[in-house]
């Protein structure tokens, strides 16, 4: 059997003549199309209409019938899903034992978008546009425009660094009004460059996430936020530290490992109390929003083992610890890694058993 489906994407025929949707058989679409075309006769929708019976009429070697769904006036994915739920209804009306295949039958463009959710319904032998003619590479541009104006992908890629050539002109004089003629192309490709090479290495989704995720810190009241830029302050004084340690030994007089173990010797310190501030500062987020769990604590004791064990090690490489301080410092770190690791496996067993019995 073939479908002739008559797409209504935004809902002229159900919000202008008060038809319930989907319309199935011919006459029924026929009476459907008279009442739009009387409602509104410049509606391009009472074409789609007529040109599905047309279709039908015109088919005479099979069996025919002709259908019309609606979807949801301004907003496009409610409309889809929609239309492809009027699709699934259309098709359990036939009650039919013959393979089914579709005739798309649409005014342009902006309906055509809905072609993929009736193809995983139906197989779609043609899609058919009817506008008028005069109308129809103008319809087809405008909506080719305002697709590209609507997705924010193809807005950016296309539109930023058009802009940016636009500026050519204004920026040639105002380089001439300053005294700088010869900058602009410089300034220009500099843009167009920057603008390629963060679409490139995916900066701008980058810069998307961070904000957003800065945003929903400071609306929802997150420790962490706080807890990060300290940690990244403690990080910086730490790299200070860690250079100024270098140079205070010498840097010349120092080997490539010399130099590794004078700056996390320099460093590890701060570098130590930014870890157990950010770790304490996402604990306190889990267990403010339901989500904390005991081992979380491991984070704070695992940052002092580690920064003990490389504190032993850079001091050792630096004659700044004896062979006696680096096995207490990798002894010490050990246990006080498996102690933390242990103890919090145990309080969150028995936590969770204590659960169970509730």
């Amino acid at each position: 059997m073939l479908l002739v489906l008559c797409v209504d994407l935004d809902d002229d025929l159900g919000r202008k003549t008060g038809v319930e949707t989907p319309v199935v058989g011919r006459d029924a679409v026929r009476d459907s199309a008279v009442a739009l075309a009387t409602a509104d006769p410049e509606d391009s929708d009472v074409n789609v209409l007529f040109q599905g019976i047309h279709l039908a009429e015109e088919i005479t070697e099979e069996s025919v019938e002709v259908a019309a769904v609606t979807g949801i006036d301004g907003r496009e994915v409610e409309a889809n899903r929609r239309v492809g739920e009027e699709v699934d209804r259309v098709l359990a009306e036939l009650a039919t034992g013959e393979d089914v295949r579709a005739v798309v039958v649409t005014d342009g463009a902006q309906d055509e978008s809905v072609i993929p959710v009736i193809r995983s319904r139906v197989q779609i032998d043609s899609v058919r546009r009817v506008v008028v003619r005069q109308s129809q590479d103008l319809e087809s541009m405008y909506y080719t425009i305002k697709q590209v104006l609507d997705d924010p992908e193809t807005r950016g890629t296309l539109l930023v660094p058009l802009g940016i050539l636009l500026l050519i002109y204004p920026l040639t004089i105002l380089a001439n009004v300053i005294g700088f003629p010869g900058t602009v192309f410089g300034v220009v490709s500099g843009m167009l460059g920057l603008y390629i090479l963060a679409r490139g290495l995916g900066v701008v989704e980058w810069v998307d996430r961070a904000v957003e995720t800065t945003r929903t810190a400071l609306f929802t009241g997150r420790v962490t936020l706080i807890t990060s830029l300290v940690a990244a302050a403690l990080l910086v004084v730490g790299g200070v530290s860690g250079v100024g340690t270098v140079d205070s030994m010498g840097r010349d007089s120092l080997g490539a490992i010399e130099i590794v173990a004078a700056l996390i010797f320099g460093s590890i310190e701060w570098v130590a109390a930014a870890g157990v501030t950010s770790s304490f500062g996402r604990v306190t987020d889990e267990y403010l929003s339901g989500e904390f769990h005991w081992r979380y604590l491991n984070a704070p004791f695992y940052v002092l083992a580690i920064a003990g064990v490389l504190h032993g090690l850079s001091a050792f490489f630096l004659d700044q610890g004896s062979l006696e301080y680096l096995a207490i410092m990798l002894t010490g770190g050990t246990l006080l890694g498996l102690a933390s690791t242990l103890s919090f496996a145990v309080a969150e067993s028995r936590a969770g058993d204590r659960i169970d019995a509730a």
